[in-house]
């Protein structure tokens, strides 16, 4: 799988060897490359340079980030087999897809760790400016040539009513101009969103229970409804997994608590935006 960003990711460029366990094999080659970098010139001043405009925009990078198996697929006919069964899989290629980008971001957090950056952020595939698929050889795939490949369509986007595409802008006005507020648990529950979705189950238990203390103490009861209890029911499996997660993963069953929880928080902050719209709402 290939994608290329219309940004930097954070790690340098370079080829990238990931396991799940120090004693286990190989399971992907990630190599990161930047194209179209514009060139460094030495500042001959250190003060501020004056411009007369600002028209033109400045030459941007774009990161291409190659993730290739470990190990590889048997044989050139093999391989060409899977190319084409993807093709005609639509369920397949979403998971190739979701499977890549999980990596890539995990190869993000080492460095986000590493380097102690807090703004080095994960990617969804939709961030892409281009998302490939094939195989070839593994040194001329990690410089961008394929035996075959082919690019993905952006991911299908179901068509909505003009009003549901209007209210995020309608919102994002309300808050620049201070006419809304913006609560604290909003930013906590995506971040257990962003967690659950790229796997980390540790740091999403851990994020969870903050978010859902923030949730009950700022959303408008009123307007929440019903699933106010549903999250005071939630309370006992998302501590469960919190201080099962100081430990280690937790269980699946906690997992499942905690994405559960998750989605009876984003319900009660749906509500709470919007309270014309709460009793449309199934509870």
């Amino acid at each position: 799988m290939q994608f290329e960003f219309g940004f930097l990711l954070g790690p340098p460029d370079g080829r990238y060897l990931t396991r799940e366990r120090q004693d286990a094999e190989p399971e992907r080659v990630v190599v990161l490359g930047t194209l179209g970098a514009p060139e460094r010139r030495r500042m001959r001043s250190k003060r501020p340079k004056s411009i007369d405009s600002a028209e033109q925009p400045e030459p941007v990078a774009t990161q291409r980030a190659t993730l290739i198996r470990a190990p590889a697929l048997g044989s050139g006919s093999e391989a060409e087999r899977w190319l084409e069964s993807l093709r005609g899989d639509e369920d397949g290629r979403v998971a190739e897809v979701a499977a890549a980008t999980s990596a890539l971001n995990a190869v993000v957090r080492a460095w986000r760790a590493a380097a102690t950056d807090p703004y080095a952020r994960d990617v969804a595939a939709d961030h892409a400016l281009v998302a490939r698929v094939g195989y070839g050889d593994g040194e001329l795939v990690a410089n961008g040539r394929f035996d075959a490949a082919y690019e993905l369509p952006r991911r299908e986007r179901r068509r909505q009513r003009r009003a549901e595409l209007l209210e995020p802008q309608e919102r994002f006005a309300r808050l620049l101009g201070a006419r809304e507020q913006l609560l604290a648990c909003e930013e906590l529950v995506l971040r257990a969103r962003s967690d659950l979705a790229a796997g980390r189950a540790r740091e999403a238990a851990l994020q969870a229970r903050i978010a859902l203390e923030a949730v009950l103490a700022e959303v408008n009861l009123e307007h929440a409804g019903p699933v106010i209890g549903e999250l005071e029911g939630d309370r006992e499996g998302v501590a469960a997994a919190a201080n099962a997660a100081l430990d280690g993963a937790p269980g699946p069953d906690m997992q499942r608590a905690v994405e559960q929880a998750v989605d009876h928080m984003e319900h009660a902050l749906r509500r709470h935006r919007d309270p014309r719209r709460a009793a449309e709402e199934p509870s």
